[in-house]
C-alpha cells in the first residue's frame, strides 16, 4: 500500500523543482522574462547572459538548493518507509526524488512547463548524494569556464567528471549511483544539443567571470 506521506513527498519534490527561479526573479526585480531573450532558456546560464552576474549567481544558487532540498526529503520520512539512512534503499529513494525535482525544473508547473536545462538542479542532487564527487565536478566546471568561457562546455565537462570520479577516485560500489551518474551525462548531452551545435560552429556565447566582454 502506498503511503500518503510517500505520495506527498514525491509531489513536494516535483513542486520544489518546478519553482521557476529565473523567470520569477527576472520578472520581480528586472521586469524581464528571460525566456524571451538570449537562448530563451529559463535557467541560470541564460540569466547570467541576459541579466548579469549578480542575478545569474542568485538564480544558480537557488536552483542548486532546489535539487539539494528535494533529494534530502527522505530524511523527513520514517525509516520503515525509506529504509535506514544511507542504505541502498534510502539512496535509491533520494535519487528518485532528485530526478523528479530535475523533471520539475525541466517542465515547471508554475511556468507553463517551459523550464531550464537542469544543470544547477542536477548539481544540487549530486551534492546531496555524494558531496566529494560534487566538489570534483565544481572544480572541473570552474577550470573549464576560466579557460574557455563557455558555460555549456563547462557543464558537459562537469557532467562527465561525475561518473569518472565516482569510479576511479572514490571507487563507488553502489550500482544505482553509478547508473545515475551515467544517466546525468546522457541527460546533459540531450539538453545541450543546440549548445553543442553552436560550439561546433563557433557561435556559442561566452561568459567572462572577471572581465567584461569587449563590444
Amino acid at each position: 500500500m502506498i503511503s500518503i506521506y510517500l505520495v506527498s513527498i514525491v509531489i513536494l519534490a516535483y513542486l520544489f523543482g518546478s519553482i521557476p527561479t529565473a523567470v520569477w526573479f527576472g520578472q520581480a526585480f528586472y521586469g524581464v522574462d528571460v525566456r524571451e531573450y538570449g537562448s530563451g532558456n529559463a535557467g541560470a546560464t541564460n540569466t547570467f547572459r541576459v541579466l548579469g552576474k549578480k542575478a545569474g549567481a542568485i538564480v544558480m544558487f537557488v536552483d542548486i538548493f532546489k535539487g539539494w532540498t528535494a533529494t534530502n526529503l527522505p530524511y523527513l520520512l520514517d525509516t520503515t518507509i525509506v529504509g535506514d539512512y544511507k542504505s541502498p534503499h534510502f539512496v535509491n529513494f533520494q535519487l528518485a526524488l532528485g530526478v523528479i525535482a530535475v523533471l520539475g525544473h525541466l517542465f515547471p508547473l508554475f511556468a507553463g512547463f517551459r523550464g531550464g536545462k537542469g544543470v544547477a538542479t542536477l548539481f544540487g542532487m549530486v551534492l546531496a548524494i555524494h558531496w566529494p564527487a560534487a566538489l570534483c565536478c565544481v572544480s572541473v566546471f570552474i577550470l573549464c569556464l576560466l579557460i574557455t568561457h563557455y558555460v555549456s562546455l563547462s557543464s558537459i565537462s562537469a557532467g562527465f567528471t561525475f561518473p569518472i570520479s565516482l569510479a576511479l577516485i572514490f571507487k563507488t560500489t553502489v550500482p544505482s549511483i553509478m547508473l545515475y551518474a551515467i544517466a546525468i551525462c546522457a541527460l546533459i548531452l540531450i539538453t545541450h544539443q543546440k549548445n553543442i551545435e553552436r560550439l561546433l560552429k563557433g557561435h556559442e556565447s561566452k561568459i567572462y567571470l572577471f572581465k567584461k566582454k569587449k563590444e
